[in-house]
């Protein structure tokens, strides 16, 4: 499958300054930080559903949750890690040994320890000097190796920290054992230059990986994280969809892709899954995805630009930067008042209509018209939509070939006014007029029409039916009508529900009298 994407000459001189990494491990904090999203709570099956799905993925390290936080947090880690994943499966624990003691009850491969570093967290929070906090996590991290398991070290708020005291609390949790040491930026207050610089530093002093975990409180959590990945950073910390406290974190889908196709870096996620997963954390966190969302957001291969839809129809790079079935998603041509004459032909290609078969030229430029309208008046025009106006135009006797034709319609309704209807016909060329009241400004107009045409036609049945939901929604009107031996079938489509029930029968008329 052709990826799409080329890296350009702007890019590829960019990336000459970086020594990016081969590999960039991918780590998961949907269970931990994304369920701290506001509002959302997952039961112990729940938890445990995302994490057999994290792992089909291919996800490297899936952080489970904080275990010590409840007693339904530790059941649904033990669930986890009684299934022998092919990912590491961690635990979240303060630098604390009640903490590290209940994850590793649970049987996690890893757990992930934490102490603040920041000089505002030292004096508001922790109320501890400097050498106090690299003594909690010195014992921390010797505590956990102690049980034989792998130890991830973070230094809350670390952006914020002093640089060379961050150094020195790094250095000595790696001489304490520490397996990887992790950057967070906790409330997002870095920028890419700033990141890729921090890391830089980092690396000349630190020798085991270093791991990235960026907040999106000013919308740079996935250019940090990628911007760490330009400094030296081998391991990223993610969250599907970008859940997690506040504005969340990263978003799994987007730095995947964005280091996989942009940059070339490798990594175990089989994209194609992406859009299926992010659609299964949405559906049990109750958090819907927004439309626009990069990746796996339900527009984010949708295209009703006439100029764009031409492009990608033309070829694929000129409007899409990947091909959408690399994530899971497919190409959606969408039809509206921007829409062109190539998509919608296109689109009715996809339903199995093919322009100068089942449609002519001239019954085509009438759909295309009809389409342009209703996005005009501000309606998502759907496959049904489209299917009803096709319908309607190409079983109607075209209007060069009738014998009765509406000229002009009238109707007037409201409160304490009688509906009427004033309806203007042109019957073998001669104009003929009248108006009438009825229950409604439809029966009001239908008699209007029965009246000029007399009693031999007469309106045996009628139905009407919502296309799709909605005020603005297609009206489709059915009619049986009776006369001269004859009993035909009309319907018609159209979003003014008189406008669909007069051209229905106006046809009708003209299957009998034809």
């Amino acid at each position: 499958m052709e990826p799409y994407i080329q890296s350009n000459e702007i890019i590829k001189k960019a990336m000459e300054s970086f020594k990016l990494p081969k590999y960039v491990t991918v780590f998961d904090t949907t269970l931990r930080d994304g369920e701290q999203t506001p509002g959302v709570s997952l039961t112990p099956d729940e938890k445990l559903e995302i994490a057999i799905n994290l792992n089909k993925i291919g996800v490297d390290v899936i952080e489970a949750g904080f275990p010590v936080s409840s007693a339904g947090e530790q059941e649904a880690i033990k669930k986890i890690t009684s299934l022998g994943m092919d990912s590491e499966i961690c635990g979240l624990a303060r630098a604390v040994k009640k903490d590290i003691d209940v994850a590793v009850d649970c049987g996690v491969d890893s757990i992930h320890t934490f102490i603040a570093t920041s000089p505002l967290h030292r004096k508001y929070k922790l109320k501890m000097d400097k050498e106090e906090i690299i003594n909690r996590a010195v014992e921390a991290v010797e505590y956990i190796k102690d049980h034989g398991l792998k130890v991830e070290f973070s230094a809350e708020d670390a952006t914020r920290t002093e640089l060379d005291y961050l150094v020195e609390v790094y250095k000595n949790v790696v001489d304490a054992g520490a397996d990887r040491i992790n950057v967070p930026d906790t409330v997002g207050v870095m920028v890419p230059n700033a990141m890729y610089y921090l890391i830089k530093e980092l690396k000349k002093e630190i020798k085991v990986p270093i791991s990235v975990h960026c907040h999106n409180d000013f919308g740079l959590a996935v250019a940090n994280s990628v911007a760490a990945v330009e400094g030296g950073a081998e391991q990223i910390h993610c969250t599907v969809n970008g859940l997690g406290e506040r504005a969340g974190n990263a978003a799994l889908e987007e730095a995947i892709m964005t280091l996989k196709m942009v940059y070339g870096i490798e990594n175990r996620i089989k994209t194609e899954k992406l859009t299926e997963l992010s659609n299964l954390v949405s559906k049990l966190t109750g958090i819907k995805t927004q439309p626009n969302k990069a990746i796996v957001g339900e527009n984010s291969f949708a295209h009703e630009s006439g100029i764009h839809a031409h492009g990608v129809l033309a070829h694929a790079l000129t409007y899409e930067p990947i091909a959408p079935e690399i994530v899971g998603q497919k190409r959606k041509i969408i039809l509206g008042k921007h829409t062109g004459a190539h998509a919608i032909k296109a689109k009715l290609k996809e339903l199995g209509i093919e322009v100068g078969e089942k449609v002519s030229e001239e019954q085509f430029a009438e759909i295309v018209a009809r389409i342009k309208a209703l996005g005009d008046k501000g309606k998502m025009i759907t496959d049904m939509d489209v299917v009803a106006i096709v319908e309607d135009v190409t079983k109607r006797t075209l209007k060069s070939e009738r014998i009765v034709d509406l000229e002009q319609i009238a109707v007037m309704t409201g409160n304490k006014v009688i509906p009427t209807a004033s309806v203007v016909l042109k019957i073998r060329n001669e104009i003929h007029m009248t108006s009438e009241i009825g229950v409604g400004p439809v029966d009001a107009a239908l008699k209007a029409i029965c009246s000029i045409i007399g009693e031999k036609i007469k309106l045996k049945e009628y139905h009407i039916n919502a296309i799709t939901g909605g005020t603005d929604a297609l009206a489709e009107v059915v009619v049986k009508l009776e006369g001269y031996g004859k009993e035909v079938t009309a319907k018609a489509a159209n979003e003014d529900i008189v406008r669909a029930s007069v051209e229905a029968v106006i046809d009708g008329i003209n299957k009998i009298v034809e």
